[in-house]
């Protein structure tokens, strides 16, 4: 057996045995697939007539469900509606390897992003949701509360639906129990996440908090002060076709992206926040987890949709 398989094999039984909780806004991806052959005479606008319906996990809901398509174990933390796209993510988590501790609420609206799809191309996006209150959100913090001496990592998937609220109080609740915290941030304001093990914002995100830079000197320079100004441990900048930057009190990692085609960049940043948390609740290096995490993006890119990326897939054994 040579050494790279036998370090592929190793990973995957490590990451197995990695318990990851996942906390964070979740939402019913619906699509419609169809066919437009017309324009609509009631307004200049394409008829599609609608052939085929899916829907997938959303939100925090994809990033757990990336998690466990890694091989380690995942427990989704969110609230939902008492209503149609409440009970379908339900019946879509009990399909799944994720263990759920969804909290329902007759009064919250599920958050639904409903999609038209014609001939591979996006015709019309619709979004249904509502915002959680306080009551609700105290009960998913005993729940987390519960959850939290079970896993090694949690991971927090903020999608500004409000289901973080109390984001702040996790997070130290977290590091005060020694866990690993990672978080896919959200807005400008990245105070609340102070603290935290890891924040993973994208270019754009990233450039909405710190202003913009002029080249990399400058771009380290804000970065490590983020990362000092919020005592977190490390900052990691996705930057799509340029690859992904790690800063911590190492210094600077650069990582070139490993996709070969660029089909769809839907998910791509839930892929990499999960198989951070997989990684490092395995025990692993920022270094080898920013690797793998920009392996498992340059897989998930050329796949349609909000998809995930296998043990296999990472660690094949050929």
């Amino acid at each position: 057996m040579s050494q790279r398989l036998s370090m592929q094999q190793d990973w995957r039984r490590r990451v197995g045995a990695a318990h990851i909780l996942v906390v964070g806004d979740v939402m019913l991806d619906r699509y419609w697939f169809g066919a437009v052959e017309r324009i609509s005479p009631e307004a200049p606008v394409p008829v599609a007539r609608v052939q085929r319906e899916q829907d997938r996990l959303g939100g925090a809901a994809n990033t757990a469900l990336n998690v466990t398509s890694l091989g380690a174990q995942a427990t989704l933390l969110s609230v939902v509606g008492s209503d149609e796209p409440g009970r379908r993510l339900q019946q879509l988590l009990a399909e799944s390897p994720i263990r759920s501790a969804l909290h329902e609420d007759v009064n919250l609206r599920t958050t639904l992003k409903l999609r038209v799809i014609a001939r591979q191309q996006q015709l019309l996006r619709m979004d249904f949701e509502t915002a959680p209150d306080h009551e609700l959100l105290a009960v998913q913090g005993a729940r987390y509360a519960a959850e939290l001496p079970e896993h090694d990592a949690v991971l927090f998937s903020d999608y500004g639906k409000g289901g973080l609220a109390h984001v702040g109080e996790m997070v130290q609740a977290a590091r005060a129990s020694g866990r690993i915290v990672l978080v896919d941030p959200k807005g400008r304001d990245y105070s609340r996440y102070a603290g935290a093990t890891l924040i993973t914002p994208n270019r754009t995100e990233f450039t909405e908090v710190v202003g913009d830079w002029h080249g990399e000197a400058e771009l380290g320079a804000r970065a490590q002060r983020l990362r000092e100004d919020l005592n977190l441990q490390a900052v990691l900048v996705t930057r799509a076709e340029e690859g992904m930057t790690l800063f911590s009190a190492a210094g600077r990692l650069h990582v070139a992206t490993a996709a070969r085609e660029v089909f769809d960049v839907s998910g791509a940043g839930d892929t990499v926040i999960a198989t951070l948390a997989a990684m490092l609740g395995a025990g692993a290096s920022l270094e080898d987890a920013v690797r793998a995490a920009n392996r498992a993006a340059g897989i998930v890119v050329g796949k349609q949709g909000t998809a995930s990326v296998s043990a296999a897939e990472l660690w094949p054994e050929e």
